[in-house]
């Protein structure tokens, strides 16, 4: 007899996992909506990117047993330094509040680093951009830019 998958609800457990060979292209796999591919790179290639940067600290977002987000972080803690790299939410999943508990765990977890008292990152403005969900998350803009994106901090 065939397992019945369960769809996630809002109801569900969202958890942060490490990417696995038995995961990765499931991962690799979730994609934002059409108009949202400009504000962020693919998973493969953000994973790409994790392999060849020391700082990088990324996960698999999970609802239940369903993987439907990614987050990377720049976790320097010789600086320190924390910068949210990278955030999504498969387009199927969007809406039920998982890229919320994914950030508010992202968030616990940057405040255990050490000597960390912010975290910053980057989006594009215009349709479809990020921005204001960080900002109901309690970013802020700095008022600064790095190329053509604005950037944005949270006091920890």
């Amino acid at each position: 007899m065939e397992e019945q998958k369960i769809e996630p609800s809002r109801e569900s457990k969202v958890t942060l996992r490490e990417v696995t060979e038995d995961t990765v292209r499931a991962i690799c796999r979730l994609s934002v909506t059409e108009r949202q591919n400009n504000f962020v790179a693919s998973n493969a290639v953000s994973i790409a990117q994790a392999y060849f940067n020391k700082f990088a600290w990324f996960r698999a977002v999970y609802a239940d047993e369903e993987p439907v987000g990614f987050i990377m972080l720049y976790d320097n803690a010789e600086k320190p330094e924390y910068f949210l790299w990278r955030m999504m939410t498969d387009a199927r999943y969007q809406g039920m509040g998982f890229g919320r508990r994914a950030m508010e765990l992202l968030i616990g977890y940057v405040r255990t680093r050490p000597g960390a008292t912010e975290l910053i990152t980057s989006c594009v403005q215009g349709d479809g951009s990020p921005q204001g969900f960080y900002e109901k998350l309690g970013f802020v803009l700095t008022g600064e830019k790095e190329d053509e994106e604005v950037l944005l901090k949270l006091v920890l």
